[in-house]
């Protein structure tokens, strides 16, 4: 009682589509894949860079320009140390 069996193989899939949906199998799929390239490269000490990889390597331009960021709010009065008021010397 394994796997076969074309009609087993058959309603598996039919009972994943029914469970997981036609959108997330695909996903599914695509993610089972590459933690199974992952773990072979893992075991045999390869390693070749992938597209995630290779993207995280290279600095990323900042969205906006400095110049075009909005200022930051001032800070809450109550978080600015108390000054004493300066008072004007006199002199005569």
């Amino acid at each position: 009682m394994g796997l076969d069996n074309p009609l087993h193989i058959a309603f598996l899939l039919v009972v994943l589509l029914l469970v997981f949906g036609a959108r997330r199998l695909p996903e599914i799929g695509r993610s089972i894949g590459a933690g199974m390239r992952e773990f072979k490269d893992s075991i045999s000490g390869e390693s070749k860079p992938t597209l995630s990889q290779s993207t995280q390597q290279q600095p990323q331009a900042p969205a906006e320009p400095a110049a075009a960021q909005a200022p930051a709010p001032p800070a809450p009065a109550a978080a600015q140390p108390a000054q004493a008021p300066v008072e004007p010397s006199h002199q005569a």
